[in-house]
């Protein structure tokens, strides 16, 4: 079974696909149809799929890299959290419960900052609030294990400013003006071409629109991987990573 952003990129196609259907069957009938078919026209479809394909494997290289920070994201949140809980184990004296709803509180605020629910100066404040945090528990901890905290720390920020910079840049926009250029005069010249017989014509115009708009729309999607609060994308990474860490600090830390 499709999932419903399949579904909803899948819908978006076929719109697309009927559109030019429909304009063909008018041309058709109105006697608008013009231009022959000819090798030149076939090169300049197999030029734009080449292009979408570029344009395919440079954003996938993007994809793949954002597959992973989420995991990575979650790895140095419970690390801080387990170096604290570690502190107030071996000297129950020291007093760590604010320290460790703090970590608990970035958690939650990482998920608020992917759905854009807070911007990326906010989420970057509210990681730097756990420095003071940091500072305290050094009385209770030798340096190397603040050292290793302050590391974790620097290890998200570097994270979230990575992912802000891959969720807000598109990969070559040039490169998708002339994409979007070129499947749109390709959707108009299989609309005036002339083909017989005309029912061949209509198979082999639906085909190659619903391929080239497939991959445009698919590429769209695939140059931001943490598009959550947009609600036309679908093939967004995995924040379950986040969400399972969200849920265990909450509870282990009584938040």
């Amino acid at each position: 079974m499709l999932a419903p952003a399949s579904r909803n990129l899948l819908l978006r196609v076929s719109v697309a696909v009927a559109v030019v259907v429909a304009a063909k069957l008018v041309a058709h009938l109105a006697g608008w149809e013009a231009i022959s078919l000819n090798p030149l026209f076939s090169g300049v479809i197999a030029a734009n799929v080449f292009l979408m394909g570029f344009l395919l494997s440079g954003v996938l290289s993007d994809y793949k890299e954002s597959e992973r920070m989420p995991g990575e994201l979650a790895a140095s949140l419970e690390n801080l959290y387990e170096e604290m809980r570690a502190i107030a184990i071996a000297k129950p004296e020291a007093d760590v419960a604010a320290s460790l709803a703090r970590v608990a509180g970035v958690s939650r605020d990482l998920l608020d900052w992917f759905h854009k629910r807070i911007g990326t100066p906010e989420m970057l404040g509210r990681l730097n609030s756990l420095t003071p945090h940091l500072a305290a528990i050094e009385k209770w901890a030798q340096a190397a294990l603040v050292g290793r905290l302050k590391q974790e720390q620097a290890n998200i920020r570097r994270l979230v400013v990575r992912i802000d910079t891959i969720r807000e840049t598109s990969f070559i926009s040039s490169g998708y003006l002339i994409a979007d250029a070129m499947t749109l005069l390709l959707c108009f010249g299989l609309v005036l071409i002339k083909y017989d017989p005309f029912y061949e014509s209509v198979f082999f115009a639906a085909v190659i629109t619903f391929l080239l708009v497939f991959l445009r729309t698919l590429i769209r999607d695939l140059d931001n991987p943490f598009g959550y609060y947009e609600s036309s994308s679908g093939e967004d990474v995995s924040l379950a990573p986040i969400e399972q860490l969200a849920a265990r600090l909450a509870a282990g830390a009584g938040v």
